[in-house]
């Protein structure tokens, strides 16, 4: 049975009862197959009732889930080809965010994402895609990489945030994650980000200074997690639902505000109940975006992004 949040469990008893009669259909102990066909027509009609009216809470939760595609998914369902490019010549290689060459469709492209893993020990060893300094220096070596063969930048975004602890601060996190946003501001190829799951902070803003900044449509994209803001505003976590509805951070919110260009749509329920379609759908937007960018000027790119970004949180008078 596929995973069910909280906000989904009035379809759980209608999910064990399709399992029950699946397994004894196969054991050849009957033919269920009307009734198996009336309870998923019931599971899909409740399951679009409850997605058409979710709350950001219920979204952040959708975006965290691990079963949601990952980096490496998405290069294996849209890359012809991927060759990984390893440190940042500086002091490591950050397993928390990786990049290197790949072809996508009939274009090739420096591709750069957080690395989050499949289970526990693939999460320790990358941090949970909680990239280190080393990381953002890594991206930006890629970066210009890119800019030096005409290539333009793709960058995946998903992850809570920057390393937060004392090693990040030590190597210099906050000037990793500004020196990237200079950088990329006047990088002289298009710059593509996706936020596919999570979009935290300065950790996802370190790669996401792009011409276009797109998000699934389940994705969330945020200046500080839910649980953070509860805990300043109100010293109290279980306020985390509020500070969710309060922070805008779901992608109608995003694109309405002008902070990003387009939304990805998902498969009915999710991009982790089906990662294939997910996949089909970033590569579609992916194309039309670098098609379209890639007939811009150095100079027309640069001029295009410095006024995008320069735009956001000015206020109306009046």
């Amino acid at each position: 049975m596929e995973a069910l949040l909280e906000f989904e469990k009035p379809i759980a008893e209608i999910e064990t009862m399709i399992e029950k009669l699946k397994r004894l259909s196969s054991e050849k102990k009957g033919d269920y197959g009307d009734q198996i066909a009336q309870l998923e027509q019931r599971s899909r009609e409740q399951r679009q009732q409850i997605y058409e009216n979710l709350t950001p809470w219920q979204i952040l939760q959708i975006a965290r889930l691990k079963e949601r595609p990952i980096l490496q998914d998405y290069i294996s369902l849209i890359c012809s080809d991927f060759a990984e490019l390893h440190g940042d010549r500086c002091f490591s290689d950050d397993r928390a965010l990786i990049g290197g060459f790949a072809t996508i469709g009939e274009h090739r492209v420096m591709l750069i994402g957080h690395n989050k893993g499949k289970n526990v020990e693939e999460n320790v060893e990358r941090n949970f895609g909680q990239a280190k300094p080393d990381g953002y220096r890594k991206a930006l070596r890629l970066m210009k990489l890119a800019e030096k063969y005409g290539l333009p930048v793709v960058t995946l975004v998903d992850t809570q945030g920057a390393y937060p602890g004392r090693e990040g601060e030590e190597r210099g996190q906050h000037e990793a994650i500004a020196r990237n946003l200079v950088e990329m501001a006047r990088l002289e190829v298009p710059i593509v980000s996706v936020v596919t799951g999570e979009g935290g902070s300065g950790g996802a803003i370190g790669i996401a200074v792009g011409d276009s900044v797109m998000m699934f449509q389940y994705a969330v994209y945020s200046v500080i997690s839910a649980e953070g803001c509860a805990a300043i505003l109100w010293r109290d976590g279980s306020k985390a639902p509020l500070a969710a509805e309060a922070l805008k951070i779901t992608a109608p919110e995003l694109k309405k505000l002008g902070i990003i260009d387009e939304i990805i749509e998902e498969p009915f329920g999710g991009a982790h109940r089906d990662h294939s379609v997910a996949a089909a759908n970033l590569q579609k937007a992916l194309a039309g975006q670098i098609k379209s960018l890639s007939r811009l000027s150095s100079s027309k790119l640069i001029n295009r992004r410095f006024e995008k970004f320069s735009r956001m949180g000015e206020f109306a008078k009046g």
